[in-house]
């Protein structure tokens, strides 16, 4: 697989109508950013011709019709997620995951559901082993 391009907050904006709807055509992603961002067209096309210069997004012609763009992500958006938090840990934790959880938690205290649904996902992913003793 390709690494994840580095997309912008602005572009990101636009994945996200592309996550919601694959095949979208361009007047409609013109549409949501108009009204959700108060974007003009331009604003809004050239983002997308950023997107699927980066291949981060595709386009391609709708069926039948020889001018309606649609747009298409080629990333997903779990890939594009798991490549930022691993680039977030990398940044600031140096890759270790246990002085990210305790900086999070020193801000705020975990219910009893959320301690456990932790403890679920850790099991699952190998935290269930026993730690080794000293000695």
């Amino acid at each position: 697989m390709n690494p994840i391009p580095p997309i912008t907050d602005a572009e990101l904006e636009i994945m996200r109508v592309l996550w919601a709807n694959p095949d979208c055509p361009s007047s409609e992603v013109v549409k949501q950013m108009t009204d959700r961002m108060g974007w003009s067209p331009n604003t809004t096309r050239t983002l997308l011709s950023r997107l699927v210069q980066k291949e981060a997004a595709g386009a391609k012609l709708e069926k039948g019709s020889k001018r309606t763009q649609l747009f298409y992500p080629i990333i997903t958006e779990e890939e594009y997620l798991r490549s930022e938090t691993k680039s977030f840990m990398k940044k600031l934790y140096g890759g270790s995951l246990k002085p990210m959880l305790a900086n999070f938690l020193q801000d705020k205290k975990l219910s009893a559901q959320e301690i456990a649904d932790l403890k679920v996902l850790f099991d699952e992913n190998g935290g269930d082993e026993e730690p080794k003793k000293k000695g």
